[in-house]
């Protein structure tokens, strides 16, 4: 019986790899039905490459305006109140009181 099998070897052989690079082409990490995960994703990496675009753009000009040839006072003045609590004479300040709930859990993490 094996000797009957013989000559069909390799079209067998040749059947099998069709068949399994068929598979491969519709379900493998590049094909056919995966081109709409890979089109998600690559949409996706795009919005966040123009958001950090965007934002590399409005730090660029905020260093400018830090910098020592063109400083400007209103920025140099926001940094100034942010990072150190600083408020001008002419502001009015608003203290708020934490609910007794948030003032018991600051109490206790201290």
């Amino acid at each position: 019986m094996l000797d009957r099998m013989k000559p069909y070897r390799v079209t067998v052989a040749l059947f099998l790899a069709v068949v399994y690079l068929s598979i491969q082409a519709l379900t493998g990490q590049l094909g056919l039905l995966s081109a709409h995960a890979r089109a998600d994703a690559l949409a996706a990496r795009e919005a966040e490459a123009l958001r950090l675009e965007r934002e590399r753009a409005d730090l660029e000009v905020r260093v400018r305006h830090l910098g020592d040839d063109n400083l400007s006072r209103d920025l140099l003045e926001e940094r100034a109140r942010a990072l150190l609590g600083y408020s001008d004479p002419r502001d009015v300040v608003v203290e708020v009181q934490a609910p007794a709930a948030v003032k018991g859990e600051l109490r206790a993490a201290a």
